[in-house]
């Protein structure tokens, strides 16, 4: 009976640590479900893939993503990994808007030489021309 006791306590050892490692996955996805149940038009996220994208709308399943001024493509909810900017929250039908976020900056181009200033309206991208491909 004693050679017994040690084998015994092993396994119930191994069973409490599969047993916590599944109640933390649970909670973990559950977690992410709720994160994504609760998204937002407005809020800043990441998806899966790595995809940074702004949520312009909401349905059942899908969301829309702006990814690129004017460039919106549909995701599945399930896609989304994190929110990294919360959208606006709604609370008793009125606008509450987070305070912290700061306020967007300009980015300024690493060569202000080659700048947009040749005359072309390209919406603020600086275009390189190679004299090789010409």
């Amino acid at each position: 009976m004693d050679s017994m006791l040690l084998p015994i306590l092993m396994f119930a050892a191994l069973g409490a640590l599969m047993y916590f490692s599944m109640r933390k996955q649970k909670r973990q996805a559950a977690q992410v479900k709720q994160m994504q149940e609760t998204l937002v038009p407005g809020s800043r996220v990441m998806t899966t893939s790595g995809l940074h994208g702004t949520v312009t709308a909401v349905a059942d399943d899908t969301i829309e993503l702006e990814i690129a001024p004017g460039m919106r493509t549909t995701w599945v909810r399930a896609a989304v990994r994190e929110v990294v900017v919360p959208g606006p929250s709604y609370d008793d039908e009125t606008l509450v808007v987070e305070e912290d976020i700061a306020p967007p900056r300009e980015i300024p181009d690493a060569d202000p030489e080659t700048g947009s200033n040749n005359g072309s309206n390209n919406g603020g991208i600086n275009i390189r021309k190679s004299n090789d491909l010409n």
